[in-house]
Parts: C-alpha cells; structure tokens; sequence
C-alpha cells in the first residue's frame, strides 16, 4: 500500500504578514518540513497545492467574493513559504486559476501535466493521503473531504494545520466535520510509526 502527504497551500499570502494571514500560519512549516523528509525518505508520494488566482475572480471582495486579494499568479504572495523545503520529485498541484474557480479543495487542482490529482494518485497505487497546511477550516478541509469522497483513507495532520476561524471555532466545527466524515487525526509523531 503506497501513501502520499498533500502539503496544502503553505503560501506567503497564508503566512504572517499575507494579504490572507492565517493566525500563526508559518508555524506549520517546521512541521510540514519533517513531514516531508520522513515521507521522502520512506519513498512516499508528496503533492504540495497551491492558489493560484488570476489578478480579477468571484473569490475576491471587489469582485462579489469573500476573501481580500490574495496569491495571485506569479506575485510573491503566492510563492511557497520560502522556509518550506519541498522535495525536487514533489507534484505542484495548480488551484483557483480561473475567474470562477475557488480552488479550496487541491482536488479540483491539477498537476503541471494537467492530470488530476485522484488521478495521479491512483495511477500510483495510493491509498492513503495524509493532509496538512492551511487553513484547517477552508483548504485543508475541502481537500480532506474530497479525498475521503475518492475512496482514500484520509489522516488530518493536526499539528501541520492553523485555522482562519473567522469566526471563532470555525477551525474546531471543521475538524469535528472532517472526523464525521471519516478522517482520523494524525501527528508527527504518530505518522512516523506508520
């Protein structure tokens, strides 16, 4: 049985100082980089999702969407954390990249080869995902539940997650969501012994 780690969206935007901050979202990355050498050094598939937005889309205030201008195309707001070590061999997985696209889940995302990402995992004989970044309550939630959609055993990387809560408790309401449908928490520690 062959795992995979999806590193979702542990971008500058995401990141203290982020047009989008997540609360202490760069706390994530120490984890997130001892998530990835284990998986790496046990030969495990990694995927890091990325938003990717066009400058003008639904998803942003101005244009009758939620959120602030944020990760757009080719800015540096949108670049990998740049104390995130991603592995050369990890797939960028490409989300949000039309007008009408949110691009939470990095399930809707696609790969620079444009294959999908159920896809690719499949066709590498995955059955297992293991899912961290940020934020718990928007990204890393969509792409858990999707994954558990697809038929994979999906684990939350608990302490490689930081909620938004924009409104408070928003990031707990989506782990309690994520285990109901079935995911099952998971920590450094614990994903070492696996």
């Amino acid at each position: 049985m062959r795992d995979a780690l999806i590193v979702v969206d542990v971008q500058n935007d995401f990141c203290p100082g982020g047009s989008l901050a997540v609360p202490q979202g760069d706390a994530v990355v120490p984890v997130m980089n001892r998530y990835m050498q284990q998986a790496t050094e046990s030969g495990m598939a990694v995927f890091a999702s990325r938003d990717w937005h066009p400058r003008e889309t639904r998803h942003f205030a101005e244009f009758g969407g939620p959120w602030p201008v944020h990760c757009v195309q080719n800015t540096p707001g949108a670049e990998f954390h740049p104390q995130l070590r991603l592995p050369p061999e990890a797939w960028i997985v490409t989300t949000g990249t039309s007008a009408e696209d949110t691009g939470y889940s990095a399930f809707e995302g696609t790969l620079p080869d444009g294959a999908s990402v159920p896809d690719e995992l499949r066709r590498l004989g995955v059955r297992r995902v293991h899912v961290g970044g940020l934020a718990t309550d928007y990204c890393v939630r969509a792409t858990v539940l999707d994954s558990l959609a697809a038929g994979f055993e999906t684990f939350l990387l608990q302490d490689a997650s930081r909620p938004v809560d924009v409104s408070p408790g928003d990031g707990e309401r989506a782990v309690d969501e994520m285990l109901a449908a079935g995911a099952q928490l998971e920590t450094v520690d614990t994903f070492a012994a696996a």
